[in-house]
């Protein structure tokens, strides 16, 4: 299997890497291959280091794009509310500032009106499940 790992820490580069050949000389069919940067994508987020904090927001692909299912298919409706759910759980979880998590909203907000889902039946899901986005999560 491979498995990708990052890491985030303050200690010095050559501590960090001298305990990385430790770990290396332990196991031969371990290999570690390094990459130091003031940001990455892993996953589907992106980590930044912005002067010694964190900040993590959604990393959306070049290659994806922007659709979802349409709202004309025959699907029941509360298909397409977990869809506006997902999305803003997604953005809840995963954006550790304000400012990330209204662009992602509105990034999905235009991407439900691009497949045809109407503006109230979006308003409506997007003000109930920003409200329970508030009650379980803690942003800032």
């Amino acid at each position: 299997y491979i498995d990708d790992v990052f890491m985030a820490t303050n200690v010095f580069k050559e501590d960090i890497l001298k305990e990385l050949d430790e770990t290396i000389k332990t196991d031969s069919n371990f290999t570690i291959n390094t990459t130091i940067s003031q940001s990455l994508e892993y996953l589907d987020v992106t980590v930044e280091n912005n002067n010694g904090h964190l900040k993590i927001s959604i990393y959306h692909k070049s290659a994806s794009e922007s659709y979802i299912l349409p709202y004309e298919s025959d699907h029941p409706r509360h298909i397409h509310a977990n869809i506006i759910y997902a999305a803003l759980a997604q953005a809840a979880l995963n954006c550790s500032n304000v400012e990330d998590f209204d662009m992602e909203r509105l990034s999905t907000e235009m991407i439900l009106l691009v497949n045809g889902y109407p503006p109230k039946f979006i308003q409506h899901h997007l003000v109930t499940r920003s409200n329970d986005n508030n009650r379980i999560c803690c942003i800032e």
